[in-house]
């Protein structure tokens, strides 16, 4: 899968795993992106969207009639 959101622009960041004893090593935080498909003008759509952005379109009622892929 790609590794940023079509339309957020949300990506992967970077921080630290601390350990009990609060040793660090690196770690990378990856957003939940997911692929749906948009039928905009008869024509389908395939963007990569993360969780967050899904969320927001269907508060917003533009994700009405979509499909999963």
């Amino acid at each position: 899968m790609a590794s940023r959101c079509d339309l957020t622009g949300k990506g992967k960041q970077y921080g630290n795993n601390v350990s009990f004893s609060l040793r660090r090593t690196k770690r990378v935080f990856k957003p939940n992106l997911q692929k749906k498909t948009f039928v905009v003008d008869g024509q389908k759509i395939t963007m990569t969207l993360s969780t967050k952005a899904i969320r927001t379109l269907k508060k917003k009622g533009i994700l009405g009639a979509t499909t999963n892929k």
